[in-house]
């Protein structure tokens, strides 16, 4: 038998299959497209998505129909993003995904009479843009009459289960991430719907991560190709179900994911609402492994950076690997200099994540002069990335949550150079691991449990993922980078005041 981990994350649905020892048996990939009829305005075609998920789950069903069916299945979502449903169970809307910014007055207006502290005391979150609650309240601002129309109002977890099983039902983590969720009662709030007019039973029902939702209705067990038997389980949010994945199943480890955004999501055994957490906009939320809860440290430019400087200076690189068939990036980090930069890179790009929460930063490249390399700029941006989670990192200390293992997941994890880069800067062991889709992993790890198996999460977890290296802080560049990043921490606040100037041009 086997476990089917789904991951509905933002331009694609990923699915894995793995046995009862953690092997990937097989995988599938579907693309969709985010679209933009304004500037601010993302949005993702729920049908389409839906549809997209389906055809991952059949091709995975029908990989392994001969030889290890598929006896649960588990989902990874994206946060935030929702849709509603008439009694037909046609999708009203498309979803708002979590870089939609068009609720920004909606943010500042219930923040203002709400209370930002009464806000964070029962939610665990900071007011931004991203989440559901500012969502819906441009809904009904913007589009009256729309809700009042809906059945249900659903993320795209407890969305893809409800298709499956005709149950709605959404684990706490997800639930969490809307802002209608009180974080120590783990229930829906009746303060904030209440505020925000907004009807209880148009909502899944919060569960345990792990809990079975129900078993898959022989419709679409007929179109998808498995068994009537096979049981869905509530999963979670994308960023935590990635960090299970990666092994996070106790305090000291998080997960340190690399990619489109950067993202670290460590896990603690107390509910911290703490000043500095609140203050540093730093989320607290159920994990999926009981009894523990989480946050997500992140900053939105990440990877990107990268990618925009091989798009924009990285030609001759993309040539030849091109020619080689060889990766990029390999090209692009194969010169960077051993020794730590004297650059200092704002990653800034975009919106910036915690700890600032600022929709209109300035990004910026300090120290160049004309002996500066491709190379060392390439470094720079390296180095600038992870600064600015080390900031998280030494708040999240601060606030009483210590980080002394970090687990590397997402495409970033593949460069030894760059997991070097990031060892040094935190000071902190970085440890790589055989699979990179963690999302998936994770969310087999939740199907597994809904099935009945006898270990519990964090034994399974410590079973099926496996490490591959172990990069350790060197200790001359430890030095080194801790005297840039005492400089690098004050960037912000000095460029700010000038950063504000040149956006009102």
């Amino acid at each position: 038998m086997s476990f089917l981990g789904v991951d509905i994350g933002t331009t694609g649905c990923k699915g894995s299959v793995f046995d009862e020892s953690g092997k990937v048996l097989t995988s599938a990939y579907e693309e969709y497209c985010t679209s933009s009829l304004r500037p601010g305005w993302f949005e993702l075609d729920c049908g389409e998505v839906i549809a997209r998920c389906k055809e991952v789950i059949s091709k995975c069903a029908n990989s392994v129909k001969d030889t290890d069916c598929i006896v649960s299945l588990s989902v990874s979502s994206q946060g935030e993003a929702f849709t509603l449903l008439d009694k037909g169970g046609e999708y009203l809307c498309n979803a708002m995904v979590s870089f939609d910014t068009r609720s920004q007055k909606q943010v500042e207006e219930f923040s203002e009479s709400f209370g930002v502290e009464r806000l964070y005391s029962i939610t665990g979150h900071s007011p931004h843009t991203l989440f559901s609650l500012f969502k819906i309240l441009w809904l009904k601002e913007n589009q009256p009459g729309l809700i009042e129309k809906a059945e249900r109002l659903l993320c795209f977890g407890d969305l893809l289960g409800y298709e499956l099983t005709g149950k709605a039902a959404l684990g706490y983590s997800l639930a969490a991430r809307t802002m209608l969720f009180d974080v120590s009662e783990l229930r829906w709030s009746d303060t904030i719907l209440e505020a925000i007019g907004l009807e209880q039973k148009l909502l899944g029902e919060p569960v345990p991560a792990g809990a079975p939702v129900g078993k898959i209705s022989k419709s679409a067990a007929g179109e998808l190709g498995l068994s009537p038997s096979v049981i869905v389980a509530a999963g979670g949010h994308d960023q935590v179900c990635g960090a299970l994945g990666a092994g996070v199943t106790g305090a000291g480890v998080a997960a340190y994911a690399t990619g489109t955004v950067e993202c670290l999501t460590p896990v603690f055994s107390e509910l911290i609402l703490n000043e500095t957490m609140r203050e540093s906009n730093l989320a607290t939320y159920p994990y999926v492994s009981e009894g523990f809860y989480t946050t997500v440290a992140f900053n939105l430019t990440g990877g990107s950076l990268l990618r925009w400087y091989r798009d924009q200076f990285g030609r001759s690189e993309t040539e030849e690997a091109e020619r080689k068939r060889c990766d990029v990036y390999e090209l692009i980090l194969g010169e960077v200099p051993s020794e730590p930069t004297s650059l200092f890179v704002q990653p800034h790009f975009t919106s910036t994540g915690t700890p600032y929460f600022d929709p209109h930063p300035t990004g910026a490249i300090i120290g160049l002069n004309l002996n500066t390399t491709k190379a060392e700029i390439v470094k720079g941006i390296l180095e600038g990335v992870t600064y600015e989670m080390k900031l998280n990192v030494e708040l999240l200390k601060r606030a009483g949550i210590e980080i002394n293992e970090l687990r590397a997941t997402g495409g970033g994890a593949k460069s030894a150079k760059w997991m070097q880069i990031k060892s040094d800067i935190m000071d902190i062991p970085i440890v790589s691991l055989d699979v990179s889709e963690t999302g998936c992993l994770g969310a087999a790890l939740l199907a597994a449990k809904s099935y009945g198996h006898n270990d519990s999460v964090e034994q399974m977890s410590k079973e099926w993922v496996r490490q591959i290296r172990t990069y350790e802080p060197c200790g001359e560049n430890v030095k080194k980078y801790r005297e840039r990043f005492g400089i690098y921490s004050q960037i912000y606040k000095t460029l700010k005041p000038l950063g504000n100037l040149i956006n009102g041009l």
